[in-house]
């Protein structure tokens, strides 16, 4: 049952992400603005509740094949992308460096807590 409650906290989070788009209308994906809520909620609350790392963990095993759809579109855009291949890969790399930072930055904080109690 734990798993159940994390993923009403996931899809909450996801909705708010909704809600936030709605109504501001930034070009950013809902579940971006929920995800970086989720992570700011998480850094303020210092752990990662059990319900929510129950729900999480088998996401992560499935993540390849949660990113797939997005990369058979991409397959399928791939002629429209011809000459931004600049812009593409810069968004790339400043994406991935962004997220191994907060990911490491994350993890360090929730690592360090855990090591002071």
């Amino acid at each position: 049952m734990p798993a159940l409650s994390g993923f009403l906290w996931l899809i909450s989070y996801w909705l708010i992400g909704e809600v936030v788009i709605y109504f501001t209308g930034l070009p950013v994906s809902s579940g971006v603005i929920g995800m970086l809520l989720l992570c700011a909620t998480l850094a303020l609350y210092g752990r990662v509740p059990s319900s929510i790392a129950a729900a999480a963990q088998p996401l992560i095993a499935l993540l390849a094949m949660l990113i797939m759809p997005g990369v058979v579109g991409v397959f399928f855009i791939i002629g429209e992308l011809a000459g931004q291949w600049t812009a593409i890969l810069i968004a790339l790399v400043v994406g991935t460096l962004l997220s191994v930072v907060t990911t490491l930055w994350l993890l360090k904080r929730l690592i360090g807590q855990s090591y002071e109690r």
